[in-house]
């Protein structure tokens, strides 16, 4: 399952249509970085197309990163910088929104704050499940198993991360 659904279930249309509106699409290259380790990041992306690799220092790969991911979220939360790179592998395309649209939505919107940190809440755990998992640490009777609150969102994300591939004509 795309991850980006953990995070757009929780929102709302008219708040995922502010995000269409005032978000913009980035093509990258291969060979490109979208995030450098121990460099700020400004912005939240979501991989429409392609595909990234998260690497340590010595470029060693520690994750891919394919359509429906969300990078950038860590940094975004904490307001440290990464310590990671984020490095295209494939051409890719991202719906990129700067962390200054999205805090200046806050001070006028505190549902959509609300929203918006369970959403990424969600969307943290789901990561961290399947880490656990990878390590050998998790439960494999559970691993399909979603909670009932987020399933219902589920339908809904589905259209809306539709909605994201055919504003930026990644469908």
């Amino acid at each position: 399952m795309k991850r980006v659904l953990f995070f757009l279930g929780q929102l709302n249309d008219r708040d995922v249509e502010w995000m269409i509106t005032n978000g913009s699409k980035l093509t990258l290259e291969t060979g490109d970085r979208l995030i450098n380790k121990g460099e700020s990041v400004d912005s939240l992306y979501i991989v429409l197309s392609g595909q990234l690799a998260v690497c340590t220092n010595n470029n060693e790969t520690v994750a891919k990163l394919e359509a429906g991911e969300i990078v950038g979220e860590m940094s975004f939360l904490e307001s440290r910088p990464p310590s990671v790179s984020v490095i295209v592998t494939q051409p890719t395309v991202v719906y990129q929104i700067s962390r200054e649209m999205i805090t200046a939505r806050f001070s006028t919107n505190m549902e959509f704050r609300a929203n918006f940190y369970y959403a990424l809440a969600l969307f943290l755990s789901n990561r961290l499940r399947k880490t656990t998992d990878q390590l050998g640490y998790g439960n494999p009777e559970e691993e399909d198993l979603i909670d009932i609150n987020v399933l219902d969102g589920v339908a809904q994300a589905g259209a809306r991360f539709g909605q994201i591939l055919h504003r930026f004509s990644e469908v």
